[in-house]
């Protein structure tokens, strides 16, 4: 199947558990939650998304879109998919190409959209309002706070690590503060910072 991308880029994974990893980045264009344009945020099931989706290139197939992963990472074999919201696009035939090119893959997703089978590290950030249909996986990874998705909503689900990161935005020191005070009363809970806009890379 053809795919859309916004962008392929190499740097360090900026949060999360693998913060500080080499990775390479593939965006996917597009999203279930908001169509990427600012008039249409207001009325969007996820409002606070700081991230350009909208448009990019086209590749007309897994293996000539894992090359283009390749290219980027030069040694780093760790692909980091992400979107918009990138199960509407990954598939099985490019999760394959991938691990056929060395790489492991690790998605970013809403968990909103069912995956394909293989991907090597899943992280799932509930956005409130929607309805999980990935339960399971490596890190649940919460924007934090957010009205109607309260962490011990969470809980109950199969991850492996739970983190809790402060919504960016003018209140993002009182959201940090904020949630420090949560990973100090619900030690499961752990700090998750975006240090690619600390350090300023992309």
């Amino acid at each position: 199947m053809p795919y859309t991308v916004r962008e392929i880029f190499h740097s360090l994974q900026g949060e999360g558990v693998q913060a500080g990893r080499p990775a390479v980045f593939l965006r996917f264009s597009g999203c279930n939650l908001w169509s990427g344009r600012e008039e249409d945020r207001a009325a969007a099931a996820c409002r606070f998304c700081d991230t350009d989706f909208v448009g990019g290139e086209k590749y007309p197939d897994a293996q000539a879109l894992a090359g283009a992963v390749r290219n980027v990472g030069g040694a780093t074999r760790t692909v980091v998919v992400t979107g918009g919201e990138p199960g509407l696009q990954l598939d099985a035939a490019l999760v394959a190409a991938l691990h056929g090119l060395g790489f492991e893959v690790a998605v970013e997703t809403n968990g909103t959209v069912d995956l394909p089978p293989g991907i090597d590290w899943v992280c799932v950030s509930p956005k409130a309002g929607t309805t999980l249909k990935v339960t399971r996986g490596d890190e649940l990874k919460l924007v934090f706070p957010q009205a109607g998705a309260a962490p011990e909503t969470f809980e109950h689900l199969d991850f492996t690590h739970f983190l809790v990161q402060p919504m960016d935005g003018p209140e993002r020191d009182a959201n940090t503060r904020a949630a420090i005070a949560h990973c100090l009363t619900r030690p499961r809970w752990r700090l998750s910072l975006q240090t690619h806009k600390i350090v300023g890379i992309p």
